[in-house]
């Protein structure tokens, strides 16, 4: 059959390939336990949202917790759907004479069922999967460095940007659903990539957003608590995100605490990085801390030993950089090729310097978890001279436990902690902050930074600015690379690079 045409979509730029080979609904059902019902049509596309649908698309309907998808068959429908994939519920509450694959569950199936879609595009490209709680975004963009390097065509697919090369599209989760990653894949086959860095969160594990994929390699970086709101504890949360190795044949785990030896405990033949002395594949000695935050640090691995390093301020990118270069290493790049890229790349919103010619270090950083904030801002105590100033303040609508963490350990590793707003979303921004400074007041008044409250965020940066002097050093920390400040539903634009940058020139 001629391929069919398709193309971006209106509603967030998820791109859709420009060749599609239309695929019959029977040969979508010899991929997945699926029934046909109706007629045998051909499907170009799929979607599970009703606003990305496209002519010729296989709408799948999932059910939702207050409204199952089948409610929004009949504008998929109007916009061109010719088909649904779905569950009996779903089945039995959609129009006479639609083509129907049922299902018992449908999102098990989905990813497969996607891939089918669009020619399994993975099986044309290098999937180099990243998982675990803090340090995924900074080692995909490290190994987006090193393939760049060793002249491969790059795609990343994270939680700051997903780029096709140097194009950027929009996505709307860190892993997208099943249908659109696939189709993002598809896309990036298409226009000559070879390999994909990609953050894998424990969401689109547990959620089926990877399924219908192997990944050639993956990769662990650790395991600090988060996403508490979505998993029941930590056993539910580490088992998540070891489901990933299920999906290859290559692992690499970062063996610096206790989950990485525990994965790596499972494993029959796993490639190991480690950073503080233990013994592993990979690992790293003869660390230097530059002043400027920067590391250098000796690489030991199966016949390398040479010196490579990190630009990102943070002790604790050394794990990062060195995971990088082992994954690199496993999909065939030469160590002494991606070395230097990796030493010298950056990531927009992490640890990033702001710089307008102040008299002191100004850093904006994504940490918006208590493991995280502790790391960032031990990573900057040895860079200050005087005082370390913190800006921060805890997201509405997520995991309330690690509030009154993030504040005690702000509190105690900080001289100057200034609470503010970070997304609300829903929830009281005062309540959000009253929690953060329980935990900041429980430290004892001799252990316990200057504690002020500034609600407007803005306002909190103009704060931490004012307080700055000579030798201090300045962390915005929670929201790094985001645009915006979401409250009661509305996004308003809000870059914290960009006040910063702002209040830094209004201080000059």
């Amino acid at each position: 059959m001629p391929p069919s045409s398709s193309s971006v979509g209106p509603t967030n730029d998820i791109p859709r390939p420009a060749a599609v080979t239309p695929q019959r609904l029977s040969s979508l059902a010899a991929v997945a336990p699926v029934t046909l019902h109706g007629e045998d049509v051909d499907v170009t596309g799929i979607t599970a949202a009703s606003d990305l649908v496209r002519p010729g698309d296989l709408f799948a309907a999932l059910p939702g917790r207050t409204v199952h998808g089948a409610a929004y068959a009949g504008a998929a429908l109007a916009a061109g759907a010719v088909a649904v994939l779905t569950d009996p519920a779903g089945r039995a509450a959609l129009p006479a004479g639609v083509p129907v694959l049922e299902v018992d569950a449908v999102r098990p199936v989905l990813g497969a069922v996607s891939a089918e879609v669009y020619g399994r595009p993975s099986t044309g490209l290098h999937v180099l999967g990243v998982t675990g709680t803090s340090g995924k975004t900074t080692t995909t963009f490290l190994m987006r460095a090193g393939l760049q390097a060793a002249g491969r065509t790059s795609g990343l697919i994270g939680t700051v940007a997903t780029l096709i090369d140097e194009t950027e599209v929009k996505a709307r989760f860190t892993t997208p659903e099943a249908p659109e990653f696939q189709s993002l894949l598809a896309v990036m086959r298409e226009r000559g990539v070879t390999d994909v860095a990609m953050e894998v969160s424990s969401h689109a594990l547990r959620m089926g957003r990877v399924d219908g994929i192997g990944f050639d390699v993956a990769a662990f970086t650790n395991l600090s608590e988060d996403h508490l709101d979505f998993h029941d504890d930590m056993e539910d949360y580490f088992a998540a995100k070891a489901s990933l190795f299920e999906r290859t044949e290559r692992p690499v785990v970062v063996v610096d605490d206790e989950w990485g030896v525990r994965l790596a405990g499972t494993m029959t033949d796993p490639v190991t990085v480690c950073t503080n002395g233990g013994t592993a594949t990979w690992w790293a000695d003869d660390v230097v801390e530059q002043p400027d935050g920067s590391t250098s640090f000796l690489v030991h691995g199966p016949g390398v030993e040479l010196r490579s390093g990190c630009a990102i301020p943070g002790r604790y990118n050394v794990a990062n950089a060195l995971l990088a270069l082992a994954v690199l290493h496993a999909t065939g790049i030469p160590v002494d090729v991606a070395a230097p890229a990796v030493a010298a790349a950056s990531v927009p919103g992490r640890m990033e310097r702001v710089d307008e010619g102040q008299p002191f270090l100004a850093v904006v950083d994504y940490s918006h978890k208590p493991a995280a904030v502790d790391g960032a801002l031990r990573a900057l105590r040895p860079l200050t001279e005087n005082k370390l100033i913190v800006v921060l303040g805890c997201g509405g609508d997520r995991d309330r436990g690690k509030r009154p963490h993030m504040g005690e350990i702000a509190a105690r590793d900080a001289d100057l902690l200034v609470v503010t707003d970070d997304n609300p979303r829903s929830e009281d921004p005062a309540a959000i902050r009253r929690a953060m400074l329980d935990g900041a007041l429980a430290v004892p008044s001799a252990e316990r930074a200057e504690v002020v409250e500034v609600g407007d965020r803005a306002a909190a940066i103009a704060a931490g600015v004012a307080a700055a002097g000579p030798g201090d050093t300045l962390l915005v920390a929670g929201k790094g690379h985001e645009t915006g400040q979401e409250i009661h539903g509305v996004i308003h634009p809000f870059d914290d690079r960009v006040v910063l940058r702002a209040e830094l020139t209004a201080r000059d």
